[in-house]
C-alpha cells in the first residue's frame, strides 16, 4: 500500500521562471527607471515612477517562489496539481495511447499552458523549446 501513495518522481516548476512574462515585467520595470532617470534630469518629480520600477522587481522575485505546477508520477496514474486548478488532475497511465515529445512552438517565448485540451491532445508547458504530447 506504501508503494502505491509514493510517487515515483516528483518536479515542481515556478511561475516566476516563465521566460515571457519575466520578460516582460523587466521590460516594464526598466521602462519605469527609464521614465524616472528623464524626470530627475529635467528637474521634475519622478518618485512614483522609480517605487513602481522597485515594486515590479519585488513582485518578480516573489513569483520565484510560487508554486506553477507540481508532476507527480506514480506507478499507475500521473498527478498534476498547480496554481491555476481547482482540483488535481490525475491522468491513467493506462489510458495514454501515445506520448510524443515534441518542439512546443516556433517561436521563442511562449505562454505557459496547464492542461490544455485541443483536437484530442491534452498539453502541458511551462518552459523551454520541447513539450509532451499525451494521445487519447
Amino acid at each position: 500500500m506504501a508503494e502505491e501513495t509514493t510517487p515515483l518522481y516528483v518536479e515542481k516548476q515556478y511561475l516566476g521562471y516563465n521566460q515571457l512574462s519575466m520578460l516582460r515585467r523587466l521590460s516594464l520595470a526598466l521602462f519605469c527607471f527609464g521614465l524616472y532617470w528623464w524626470k530627475v534630469t529635467n528637474n521634475h518629480n519622478g518618485d512614483l515612477f522609480f517605487l513602481l520600477g522597485v515594486v515590479i522587481i519585488v513582485i518578480s522575485i516573489v513569483l520565484l517562489f510560487v508554486l506553477h505546477l507540481k508532476i507527480r508520477v506514480f506507478k499507475t496514474y500521473i498527478e498534476l496539481d498547480g496554481l491555476w486548478t481547482a482540483k488535481k488532475v490525475n491522468i491513467d497511465l493506462k489510458d495514454i495511447v501515445k506520448v510524443e515529445r515534441k518542439k512546443y512552438s516556433q517561436y521563442h517565448l511562449n505562454n505557459a499552458v496547464f492542461n490544455l485540451h485541443l483536437k484530442g491532445l491534452v498539453r502541458f508547458y511551462t518552459g523551454g523549446n520541447e513539450a509532451i504530447r499525451n494521445h487519447r
